[in-house]
Formats: C-alpha cells, sequence, structure tokens
C-alpha cells in the first residue's frame, strides 16, 4: 500500500498478472512432482527440455529463454521467488497495467537468460554451456531493481516490524543477500540456480526503467510500425497523384494535388459547392 512517502509492505492485493503467474509457477511444480511419482524418467526429462541449458538454446531451443522460469528446485525455491514477486511485483502492476508488467518481466527473464548463457561460456562461476538453470529469480530480482528505482526514497515498514527504510536501500539489501545465498547453492550443489541469471534481471531491470520507453517496449513498437505504415501508404498517395497528373496531362486535360498528394477541384467546381479536396489525408 501506498501512502505519501510509506508504503507499507502487508498483505498487497493478488493483481491479475502476478496472480496468474503464481498460479502457473506452482501448476509446474506440482506437474514435475505428479510426473515423478508416475516416472522419475519422465519428470527428468520433462525438467531437461523446459530448463535454460546454454548448449541447446544455441541449437535451437530458444523456448527455454522462457520455460525455465516455470520450474523451482522444490517448494522453497518456489515460496521465495513468489512471495518476492507478490510483495512487489503487485505494487508495479498497479502503476503500471498488467500489460506492460508482464512484458517487463518477460524482458526480465529472457535478459537474465542470455547473461547465463553469456558467462556459461566464460568458465565464471563454475558454470558451463551444460549446466541446468531454473527459477524465476531473474525475472523477480528485475521487479525488485525496478521497484527501488521508481520508489527508491520512499520508505518502507515491514509490518509488523517497527522499522523504517528507504526503499531503494531495503531492495539493494534484498537483493544482495538473495545473491550471497544463489551463490552459495551454486557451490554445493552441481544443478541450481546460477547467480548470472540473479545479475541479468537485475542489470535487464535497471535497462528498462533507465533507458526504454516509458510507455514500454510493445507500445513504442507499435507506434513505430504504424508511423511506419502510413508513412509508406502517404508515399504511395502522392506517387499515383504525381502519374495520374502526368497520365491527365497526356490528355490534354489538366488535374491539381496538394503537397500531400490530395486531389484540388478546379475554381468552377469550388463555386458549385466542391469540396477542396476529395480526399482526406
Amino acid at each position: 500500500m501506498n501512502r505519501g512517502r510509506t508504503i507499507t509492505l502487508s498483505l498487497p492485493p493478488f493483481t491479475k498478472a502476478v496472480k496468474w503467474l503464481i498460479l502457473i509457477n506452482a501448476g509446474m511444480l506440482l506437474l514435475v512432482y505428479v510426473l515423478g511419482a508416475i516416472s522419475r524418467q519422465a519428470a527428468g526429462a520433462f525438467q531437461v527440455a523446459l530448463s535454460l541449458i546454454p548448449v541447446l538454446v544455441l541449437r535451437g531451443w530458444v523456448f527455454q529463454l522462457v520455460t525455465y522460469s516455470f520450474l523451482h528446485e522444490g517448494f522453497w525455491h518456489l515460496a521465495g521467488n513468489m512471495f518476492g514477486l507478490w510483495m512487489f511485483g503487485s505494487q508495479l502492476e498497479g502503476a503500471w497495467g498488467h500489460r506492460k508488467f508482464l512484458e517487463f518481466y518477460f524482458y526480465c527473464v529472457v535478459g537474465a537468460a542470455l547473461t547465463t548463457i553469456a558467462l556459461s561460456y566464460t568458465g565464471l562461476g563454475g558454470i558451463s554451456p551444460a549446466t541446468r538453470t531454473v527459477g524465476a529469480s531473474g525475472g523477480v530480482l528485475g521487479v525488485l531493481m525496478a521497484f527501488g528505482l521508481i520508489w527508491g526514497d520512499s520508505e518502507i515498514m515491514l509490518f509488523p516490524i517497527p522499522i523504517r527504510i528507504r526503499a531503494k536501500y531495503f531492495v539493494a539489501g534484498l537483493a544482495f543477500l538473495t545473491l550471497l545465498g544463489s551463490l552459495g547453492a551454486a557451490s554445493g550443489r552441481g544443478e541450481s540456480v546460477a547467480y548470472s541469471a540473479h545479475l541479468g534481471g537485475l542489470l535487464f531491470g535497471y535497462l528498462y526503467v533507465k533507458f526504454l520507453p516509458s510507455r514500454g517496449i510493445g507500445l513504442a513498437a507499435s507506434e513505430r510500425y504504424f508511423s511506419v505504415r502510413n508513412s509508406y501508404y502517404r508515399w504511395k498517395r502522392k506517387r499515383a497523384a504525381r502519374k495520374f497528373e502526368v497520365y491527365m496531362k497526356q490528355h490534354d486535360r489538366k488535374v491539381t494535388f496538394d503537397e500531400h498528394g490530395n486531389y484540388i477541384p478546379p475554381d468552377d467546381d469550388k463555386k458549385n459547392g466542391g469540396s477542396k479536396s476529395g480526399w482526406v489525408n
């Protein structure tokens, strides 16, 4: 809840996109458990197919850039990510709307995946192109970064603890603790959530808020598309008008068009109530 300069993080509403993301992530974990009860091999194949494995992505399995974010290594891994998504994502979605929020979330998810792929070929952090990465942490940490950037100077009171802290410091500390936890997990297991995905989520969340259009990538791209399309149609109309002028001149008749390609009727037609142009721009 946002009240002036103080934001109280106490049971925020389940906004539309956040609710569906939580349900889908929970459903995927349940599906893995069900498959595991039926056949461990089937569950393993399912997880390999949807996890982020850099060597497979470069062989054409590009869907893994998104699907890995719906898989989690157990209940507590899922619960931690979904709690962060709920607490901070609901605030973002309330301010942006569900379409821009989803665009931002998956932008961070894909950005985290690309960062993981790039770093996997450097060998940093003990990961390799064959390392399996799962979890929504990249998208969630992108949400945390956006929250800290937008409401950085607002104070957060995490009920029931009567302590207030600026949002940017709270988010920075929480992100730091999350990174430490992921580094510890990575050092203790062969397959875990790679910290590079966390770093990628933070980086791409920062880039989105700071440098990309405030109305969102999708709307900006749509506006650009229609602007280019309309410019093309205007060019075609002016070109057709010039050709028609030449054609009519060859038949000893004169027609006139304005700079936009709109037909200008003769003076006699105007006196009889004719309009300036038979087309509208």
